[in-house]
């Protein structure tokens, strides 16, 4: 492992991408703490010393909200990138959808470099859109709250300073969408992806503190009192070990379908009749449904306590209380989003009749299937079946710890950090890296991080 460490800064265009990304970074972390031009100095203090989370109690709709941006790595809080690299990813899946229903686009699409441009340009327009959609909602929320803790400064008039907020988060999120290309281009990895991970990254430091100290502590993201025993602390380890473990299986995981190449004859000589496989992904999806289930579990949450901060009665504070985080409808809302977003998602990206065709086309067949249809409903049954098996892991991984919250008493957001949906991505996102890095060391006839020369799972 140090030698395979060694050899990755022995190769010139490998170590310029590395230094080049981690540049970026630096880059990304710096925007991270660029405060919105106005905003009350006071205000800024307080961030820096506690934030409004209690760890021991429940969990509010502002609080969830700072969970959805803390695993999207954004912030709801007054600085230039407060609206991360998600409006830009909800940008590209809303047209990856669109692609499948409009044909326009759909032919777009086909017409290569071109039409990718192209449909690149329509996803910038509606970024701008999501990021004004968004920034004058997350305005509206923390600007004015009850006792005058708000972002704006006293001296400035509320709608210049809602203008201001507004082009500050939407200018930072295309800056954003600038470096994530920079990287792509000129460093290592999927530039979108680094960003996410590098603001999920950043708040892991303050939680393995929370752990360490096992009493009162106040740091940025949490404010959490209480101590924690020996045996909650192995708890919450050994879910952080779980987790770890079981995301590296899932996003290799394979269901390989055996194909059989046809035999054909030219001259003397017979070619093919090589037997191979057609790796299915368990884990299609990646990390979708579980963002996707997250942020649209959001609106109940909202309607249910307007509602019910309106018309105060039994039946709307039961409404509002049922789906609270945590509470059994909610918990059952979100697995069932999250295997309709998995479902969806991959019935979306898996396309059996087309591939059907190709097989068909390079000769090849599935034993003991006729090619055409009956292959297609061979690979959608077989994909429906895996797919339930990756849909169900995504779901434990997502209530994993609202459950552990429950049990230990522990903060939301910190057994989150450590078993959910933010480690998720961050173990996804770095096998992707590595995966990387060792092809080409690979390309390069260095020996890879494993012993093998490849990373377990993977198909050469």
């Amino acid at each position: 492992m140090i030698q395979s460490v060694i050899n990755v800064f022995k190769i010139p265009e490998l170590r310029r991408k590395i230094l080049f990304t981690l540049l970026i970074m630096l880059v990304y972390r710096a925007g991270m703490y660029t405060p919105i031009p106005g905003t009350d100095a006071r205000y800024l203090k307080d961030i820096m010393t506690a934030e409004q989370i209690e760890g021991g109690g429940g969990v509010g709709l502002k609080d969830y909200l700072n969970f959805i941006a803390r695993i999207t790595g954004g912030s709801f809080e007054p600085f230039l990138f407060a609206l991360g690299i998600m409006p830009y990813i909800s940008a590209s899946i809303i047209l990856q959808l669109l692609t499948q229903a409009i044909p326009s686009l759909e032919r777009l699409a086909k017409e290569g470099e071109t039409g990718r441009r192209k449909i690149n340009e329509y996803t910038r327009y509606l970024t701008v859109l999501l990021c004004i959609i968004q920034a004058g909602f997350i305005c509206n929320v923390n600007l004015y709250v009850p006792g005058g803790g708000g972002w704006r400064g006293g001296a400035i008039n509320p709608v210049i300073y809602r203008l201001v907020a507004m082009t500050a988060m939407t200018s930072g999120t295309i800056f954003l969408m600038w470096l994530g290309e920079l990287i792509d281009d000129f460093g290592i990895g999927n530039g979108i992806s680094l960003i996410i991970m590098a603001g999920i990254v950043d708040r892991l430091p303050g939680v393995a503190a929370y752990l360490w100290d096992q009493g009162t502590m106040q740091f940025r993201g949490f404010d959490t009192t209480g101590e924690i025993g020996i045996e909650t602390m192995m708890l919450v380890l050994a879910m952080f070990i779980a987790v770890i473990i079981g995301v590296i299986l899932i996003t290799q995981a394979q269901r390989r379908v055996p194909i059989q190449q046809a035999k054909h004859t030219r001259g003397r000589r017979v070619y093919g009749g090589q037997r191979q496989y057609l790796p299915l992904r368990v884990n299609l999806a990646g990390v979708i449904p579980v963002i996707f289930a997250s942020s649209l579990l959001y609106l109940p949450m909202y309607i249910f306590g307007a509602i019910a901060d309106a018309w105060p009665n039994a039946v709307t504070t039961e409404l509002q209380a049922a789906f609270g985080y945590g509470n059994v409808i909610h918990l059952l809302a979100y697995v069932g989003l999250i295997y309709l977003f998995c479902f969806f998602w991959t019935a979306i990206q898996f396309r059996p009749a087309e591939m059907a065709d190709n097989l068909r086309d390079w000769g090849s067949f599935i034993p003991g299937m006729r090619p055409g249809r009956r292959t297609a409903d061979y690979l959608e049954r077989v994909m429906n079946r895996i797919t339930y098996v990756g849909a169900g892991f995504l779901a434990i991984v997502a209530i994993l710890p609202m459950i552990v919250h429950h049990v230990t008493g522990v903060s939301a957001l910190v057994t989150g950090f450590l078993g959910g949906t933010g480690l998720l991505i961050i173990v996804s996102v770095a096998l992707d890296l590595v995966q990387r890095v060792e092809s080409h060391l690979i390309m390069r006839h260095y020996e890879g991080f494993l012993a093998e020369g490849r990373v377990r799972g993977r198909v050469s």
